[in-house]
């Protein structure tokens, strides 16, 4: 049995939120001026690149399926896509949300009130899709790797799909010991990755200077296949949405901007110098990806016979592998195959920090996910979970979930693309806004086009999408009565009227009003209804009370309370999220105040219980009196120390 000792220190290690380094990648708002967390921009970059840079494992194939012959023309649009498209749209989100928001805040600050949580949930429906399935996909192609080294295939073969399992899981176990070594490992696998690939390229490519037929083959199969030079540029920048997965790595990119570290005299709310030094990292990681992109496309579609791409080839999924033990033999292709092993599994680390990150900065802020979504070990269980169930649904086969992960990616980007768009046009810049709009365009033809060729990825994405709106109302509603208020604060005047009440007779009481006219007679008339209701004395000097919604799409905000008079009334006033919450948050702060809990008198709702519950869901609004009762008990167990609510009329 274990001890109730040992159960606490379990639990407090599993719910790890408040620990001062809890393992994920959310920054929150008392960590922006931290540096014991940050890292030179090139080890960030290595993180990010196990996801961006391992794209080489399968993407020269997917590109020699897709386009044949012209690969190498294709692949040169998605390098020109990359640094012509998505990397200046990134480096603007990169200057737009400088702690790890990504696109999503700057589409959020474009909406308000519900259609932007609305709009939020749907695109962590996209987001939820591009990461999970980075884990997947990349852990199966890893484990393809593994049963295909000619060293290993007889051992493994048919067993890809307890492999990939093994793989999720280990990673998993990384994220629940806490993480801290990840950028340190993402960093000698890149450079490990990158060395080797690099080898066997320039191999391929003095392959290819030594048979200088090889290009003249090539370029008679492509003039064969289309004859005018434009009929060969048309088919080439047709088939670039089947190659939109090597635009994968510039969301993740973003998002663990938290972990850049920048100059010591940065502004915690626009930090100049980790913008600069994320713009360093994207564009570096762009740069190193399209030579690669390029160089590998052209000496995989020259050397390997095209049939050995098609699905159970030797070179499906693998290509650069079968050229590393084709041209330099098993040995050195066994240790090019370790290595992509390793970037490739390690890539669903940076989709599972990205989403780490993600989920704390936006469900829980929203009331959207239990409080312990904040934690990072929980999330990483339940992550594990999903990753696992949708390995198990694709029997871990690389190119069936190729579809789904274009999906995720490129409506990551999509909306990246209309942010900086609507951003742009809103401050009157033009030409940038024009420019930013062609690409938009770019990115809404490659999307509409994978999810016509490819609609299971969007199947997916709504699946996420209905799970997470149906457990984000479900936890709204449980967590509505929580105390939502984080600190209330009394502005002078307010202090004020609270010490003065505080030496002229206790308990202090309230009249809980809901502002109109504001003026003489609306707080008379109130003052005499309320009197006569709760049978208060004319000789019990009563304050007035009034809260007001600010939003109410918000979880959680905190209060300011300010003091004002109208004729011989006083009134404190106080904005929240809910009325309920805020009146229940201030009488609590009153009551630390003061030597006894204060009083505060309502009036009974006239609307239908079923209207009430809405309004207060929906507009923070509602029966106020038993919800406000129910917050305080919630939030104040001792009943002798709550305050007292009456309730009249």
């Amino acid at each position: 049995m274990i001890d109730l000792e040992t159960r606490r220190r379990l639990r407090q290690w599993f719910l790890d939120a408040d620990e001062p380094e809890p393992g994920g990648y959310y920054e929150g708002e008392q960590d922006a001026q931290r540096e014991d967390h940050v890292q030179p921009w090139w080890r960030v970059m290595c993180l990010t690149g196990v996801d961006y840079f391992s794209t080489l494992g399968y993407q020269p194939g997917i590109a020699a399926l897709a386009a044949g012959a012209l690969a190498p023309l294709a692949t040169l649009v998605l390098v020109l896509v990359t640094l012509f498209g998505a990397l200046p749209m990134y480096r603007r989100v990169a200057h737009e949300s400088p702690h790890g928001d990504g696109s999503l805040s700057m589409l959020q600050r474009l909406l308000a009130y519900w259609p932007s949580k609305l709009l939020v949930l749907s695109l962590l429906g996209f987001v939820a899709t591009g990461f999970i399935i980075t884990i997947t996909l990349s852990a199966a192609d890893a484990s393809a790797h593994m049963v295909e080294n000619p060293f290993l295939h007889d051992v493994l073969a048919g067993k890809q799909v307890p492999l990939t399992l093994g793989l999720i899981a280990l990673l998993a176990a990384i994220f629940l010991k806490g993480f801290k070594e990840a950028i340190g490992v993402a960093v000698v696998l890149v450079a490990v990755y990158l060395g080797l690939s690099a080898v066997v390229i320039a191999k391929g490519l003095t392959e290819v200077v030594a048979h200088p037929s090889l290009l003249g083959d090539w370029s008679s199969t492509m003039a064969l296949e289309h004859s005018a030079p434009w009929g060969i540029i048309g088919a080439s920048l047709l088939v670039f949405p089947a190659l939109a997965l090597g635009l994968s790595g510039f969301e993740t990119g973003v998002v663990v901007m938290p972990l850049v570290k920048g100059d010591r005299d940065d502004d915690p709310d626009q930090p100049a110098g980790r913008i600069r030094n994320a713009r360093k990292l994207l564009t570096t990681a762009a740069l190193v990806m399209s030579v690669l992109l390029i160089t590998s496309s052209l000496v995989t579609t020259l050397l390997i016979p095209a049939k050995e791409f098609q699905p159970g080839g030797a070179a499906s999924g693998r290509a650069l592998a079968y050229l590393a033990h084709a041209h330099l033999g098993d040995l050195f292709g066994t240790a090019y195959d370790a290595a992509t092993i390793g970037i490739l599994w390690f890539a669903g680390a940076s989709a599972m920090a990205g989403l780490l990150n993600i989920v704390p900065r936006y469900l829980p802020r929203y009331g959207m996910a239990p409080d312990w979504a904040r934690s990072t070990r929980p999330l990483v269980v339940v992550l594990t979970l999903v990753a696992a169930a949708v390995t198990i649904a694709f029997g871990a086969r690389v190119d069936e979930q190729a579809g789904a992960y274009a999906t995720g990616v490129l409506a990551l980007m999509l909306s990246a693309a209309v942010a900086v768009f609507m951003t742009e046009l809103r401050r009157g810049h033009r030409r940038t806004a024009a420019y930013f709009a062609v690409i938009s365009l770019v990115f809404v033809y490659t999307f509409l086009d994978t999810v016509l060729a490819r609609p299971e990825g969007l199947y997916i994405a709504l699946l996420f999408i209905a799970l997470i709106l149906s457990f984000s109302v479900a936890s709204r509603i449980s967590r509505s009565t929580e105390l939502r208020v984080g600190t209330v604060v009394f502005d002078d005047a307010a202090s004020d009227v609270l010490s003065y009440a505080r030496e002229h007779g206790q308990p202090l009481r309230f009249i809980a009003n809901k502002l109109n006219a504001g003026d003489t007679a609306e707080y008379e008339e109130k003052d005499l209804e309320v009197r006569l209701d709760n049978h208060l004395r004319g000789w019990q000097t009563a304050i007035f009370l009034e809260a007001h919604v600010t939003d109410p799409s918000d979880f959680t905000s905190p209060v300011t309370v300010t003091a004002v008079r109208v004729g011989r009334h006083h009134i404190l006033r106080a904005g929240g999220t809910s009325v309920p919450n805020v009146l229940a948050a201030v009488l609590l702060a009153i009551r630390d105040r003061m030597p006894t809990p204060p009083h505060v008198y309502f009036e009974w709702s006239e609307r239908p219980p079923g209207a009430n519950v809405l309004r207060f869901l929906l507009a923070g609004e509602g029966d106020v009196p038993p919800l406000t009762h129910e917050i305080l008990r919630r939030a104040e167990p001792d009943a002798a120390r709550r305050p007292i609510l009456h309730v009249g009329g």
